[in-house]
């Protein structure tokens, strides 16, 4: 066992560390596809051996070559740190500013066993979401933040630490990039590529970003969703003896089965890893396991007759539970379902993020490496037989929305009859931005979300009441209802997510809030830091799944209709504009959701140390973080960003946006243009 400061000290190369055997007690990641040519596969070690000197590259090559033939890449199994991977708190990191600690604290918190996905591969979540590409990386990384004063920032670049540079106090201490390339090479075989050669990484949106706080952040935004798809299909949020019918039990996707209980209904669950299924067991967050379809059905009959709150973990494929709940229905009428989605991780079909009902979970692990070609042929044959049987439950009134994972589109790329008749661009199920959540995106609400990097559970307590009381006396100040709506469901979830014992990893919690909300909690936090009733510090982040953070037009900007939502100009600006407002680190990436090349994402982190200069970056740069996204979907022609933006401009001082008008007369656009149709 090692300690923070040798952790701290660099890469060990005199002597090097033993090599290790790869850890058959934890799950890894499936093994990656390479694509590459002897020559480059040459040039793969090359890139690895130059982070050690020479004297050591004749000892390593043999061993990063067996790496990289054997599971698809160099991870450097040999420099994996011995110590607890875990978020330690703050003030125990050997630095020298509190910023460069708190970074250091969600680093590692990234990597913690009971957090991340796949940890010794550096894999947060979603199948192949890295925090970095190789342990020499994290030593290096380490390192610099160690030695970083507040004259200086750290670049990084697809993990790769570049280096640190003279800068102001002002600016950021970190700025990373995930995965960005020229867009004519951006297909999922350049990214195989690629990250074989260890010169690109897939960051999804907070791996890379070192702002992942466990399952709790995708929990609370699937309670919100479910909440408003309930309000929006029965008019009520309450849920109990309902069923939502989904997939996956890994990261991101955990949360589903915690959600479903938090909102009183009953979540059914599939999940193909039994591994991953035991492990969301084991935590609590899901309920019950059910090995059979015959004894999952009679559970669901059993809940839904008693209206219990529960999450049943289906062990076994999502198309085997949907499909006999379809045959159940035809042969008896009985309609299980209310709710359904998915979250499986399309982003990366082939390689371990969706298995085929046709072969057994261990079956797909070796074909997909062995015979790809055959693998994809039965992924799209799945996904084919996965949208018949929902679109007969969908038929009878069932209620189907894509989560953003890109489940929509793979099906389509499938063949799968998941298009409106006489199209074959328009799905006939919504993204859940376009239905439920992106009116809320519209008046500037998102995922808000802290993380008390003492480690202290008293802290999280204490800004647990402070976020509630910010929230009430907004609402007693007077906001507009539909406002009001989601400050109530806060509370709510507020007063929840203790109860449900939420917190896996760092001692974190998220919220959905608009700018007023965000401000005003950022600066009571950074009072109660000032004044020594929270030990502090305190990161600020967000995901990048938020109002202004992600273009991506299958998920985040899919609610926008005016052509603009295969731009990204939305995500560039917001962090160009964060990182000289006064934002700690900021970070852009390619991918993250429905995958690389199909979305641009960025994020931020704020460290708060009960400073002035905290109180002005904050208030400073939450403003631009929220309004950016608000007055770009104002002027696509959402009435509820307008309002917003119309609202702010007379609240923020010099704030000034272009507003669209409206052509409300649409006969103009056809009569103008009916002489040219003619010729």
């Amino acid at each position: 066992m090692s300690t923070l400061k040798e952790l701290c000290s660099g890469l060990p190369i005199d002597p090097l560390p033993p090599p290790q055997e790869r850890d058959s007690s934890v799950p890894h990641a499936p093994v990656r596809k390479t694509n590459l040519t002897f020559e480059e596969e040459k040039l793969a070690l090359k890139n690895a051996l130059r982070y050690f000197p020479t004297n050591c590259q004749a000892e390593l090559a043999p061993e990063f070559a067996y790496e990289l033939k054997t599971y698809g890449h160099i991870y450097m199994y040999r420099f994996r740190p011995t110590i607890a991977m875990k978020a330690y708190p703050s003030h125990q990191y050997p630095t020298k500013t509190k910023q460069a600690a708190a970074i250091m604290h969600m680093i590692m918190n990234n990597l913690d066993p009971e957090v991340a996905q796949f940890p010794h591969e550096l894999v947060t979540y979603g199948g192949n979401g890295q925090v970095l590409s190789n342990w020499a990386q994290f030593w290096i990384l380490m390192y610099y933040l160690a030695e970083m004063n507040e004259d200086q920032m750290l670049v990084m670049n697809s993990g790769h630490p570049q280096g640190l540079y003279p800068a102001f106090p002002d600016s950021p201490r970190l700025v990373i990039s995930n995965g960005l390339v020229i867009p004519n090479y951006s297909s999922h075989q350049d990214y195989e590529r690629m990250f074989a050669l260890g010169v690109s990484m897939y960051g999804q949106m907070t791996a890379g970003s070192y702002s992942y706080i466990g399952p709790q952040g995708i929990v609370h935004g699937t309670t919100i969703t479910l909440m408003n798809a309930s309000r929006r299909r029965t008019g009520t949020s309450a849920m109990a003896g309902k069923v939502l019918v989904s997939s996956g039990l890994g990261g991101m996707s955990g949360a589903q089965a915690k959600a479903a209980v938090i909102c009183g209904c009953i979540g059914v669950i599939a999940e193909v890893n039994k591994d991953a299924l035991e492990k969301r067991h084991k935590q609590g967050w899901v309920t019950t396991v059910s090995t059979s379809l015959e004894d999952c059905i009679a559970k669901i009959r059993e809940y839904k007759k008693n209206g219990e709150a529960v999450s049943i973990g289906f062990c076994g494929n999502v198309i085997t539970l949907w499909e006999g709940l379809a045959e159940l229905y035809e042969k008896t009428g009985e309609l299980l379902v209310e709710f359904g989605s998915d979250q499986t991780s399309l982003h990366c079909p082939f390689n371990g993020g969706y298995y085929p009902v046709q072969l057994t979970f261990e079956e797909s692990q070796k074909m997909m490496v062995e015979k790809p070609d055959r693998f994809k042929a039965l992924v799209q044959e799945s996904l084919r037989r996965h949208v018949a049987a929902i679109n007969k439950l969908a038929e009878q009134g069932m209620y189907f929305w894509d989560y953003g994972n890109a489940f929509l589109l793979e099906a389509g790329r499938a063949g799968a009859d998941i298009f409106k008749e006489c199209s074959n661009t328009k799905y006939k199920y919504p993204s859940y931005v376009q239905d439920i959540m992106g009116d809320i995106f519209s008046l500037g609400f998102g995922p808000f979300r802290w993380v008390c990097t003492s480690g202290n559970p008293v802290d999280l307590e204490k800004t647990d009441e402070i976020a509630k009381t910010v929230l009430l006396n907004a609402i007693g100040e007077g906001v507009p209802e539909n406002i009001q709506q989601q400050y109530e469901d806060n509370i709510k979830w507020i007063e929840e997510a203790s109860k449900h014992e939420m917190v896996v990893g760092s001692k974190a919690r998220i919220l959905y809030s608009d700018l007023k909300g965000r401000r005003m909690i950022a600066l009571a936090f950074n009072d109660a830091i000032k004044t020594g009733k929270i030990e502090g510090p305190i990161a600020i982040t967000r995901d990048h799944h938020d109002v202004s953070g992600t273009d991506s037009p299958f998920r985040e900007t899919s609610n926008i209709y005016d052509g603009s939502c295969f731009c990204a100009d939305m995500a560039i600006q917001n962090v160009i504009g964060d990182s000289f407002r006064g934002a700690t680190w900021v970070s852009i990436h390619n991918g993250g959701g429905v995958g690389w090349g199909e979305v641009i994402n960025g994020g931020f982190g704020i460290v708060l140390d009960g400073t002035p200069e905290a109180d002005e970056h904050a208030a400073s740069m939450l403003t631009w973080d929220v309004l950016n996204g608000v007055s770009r979907r104002s002027w696509t022609g959402n009435s509820n960003a307008e309002a917003t933006i119309k609202l702010a401009m007379k609240d923020v001082h010099n704030l000034e946006v272009t507003i669209p008008y409206h052509v409300r007369d649409y006969s103009i656009l056809e009569s103008a243009l009916e002489k040219w149709r003619r010729d």
